[in-house]
C-alpha cells in the first residue's frame, strides 16, 4: 500500500478517481487549488486505488492523506 499525501494546504476542486479504479504512475488523482493556482496530485505508482480520503469542496492541510494505492501486484 502506498499513501499519497498533500504537499500543500489547499482546497480540493476535483477528485478524478474512485476506490477500485486502476491507475498508472503519473495519472491525476485530484486537483487542488491554492492561491488561484491549480495543483494536480499525481499517482506515484501503478496500482488500484484502495481509498480516496477527501472529496471535492473540502480543504486539505500539508501532510493530509489524499488516497491509498494498492501496488502489491
Amino acid at each position: 500500500m502506498h499513501e499519497v499525501r498533500a504537499e500543500i494546504t489547499a482546497n480540493v476542486i476535483l477528485v478524478q478517481v474512485e476506490a477500485g479504479q486502476q491507475v498508472a504512475e503519473g495519472d491525476e488523482l485530484v486537483i487542488l487549488e491554492s492561491m488561484k493556482m491549480e495543483i494536480p496530485v499525481l499517482a506515484p505508482v501503478d496500482g488500484i486505488v484502495a481509498e480516496v480520503a477527501l472529496s471535492a469542496g473540502s480543504t486539505v492541510a500539508e501532510g493530509d492523506l489524499v488516497a491509498v494505492i494498492d501496488n502489491s501486484g
